[in-house]
């Protein structure tokens, strides 16, 4: 389902002000790059689903 690379706006913004995130690992668990801030975070597959408004393929 979410793949290398791929941009995944969320629902809510980070507190940074950015809304869309870089996927970097797929695993058993996720791990996202904030594209604006450059923070990382780890979320489960679950939790990305429920916090995730849209998909693209990224650059």
């Amino acid at each position: 389902m979410y793949e290398l690379n791929e941009i995944v706006t969320m629902k809510k913004q980070h507190p940074c002000g950015g809304a869309e995130w870089k996927i970097v690992r797929v695993g058993a668990d996720i791990k996202l790059q904030c594209l604006t801030c450059k923070k990382y975070v780890n979320w489960t597959r679950d939790e990305l689903k429920k916090r995730a408004k849209a998909t693209r393929s990224g650059e």
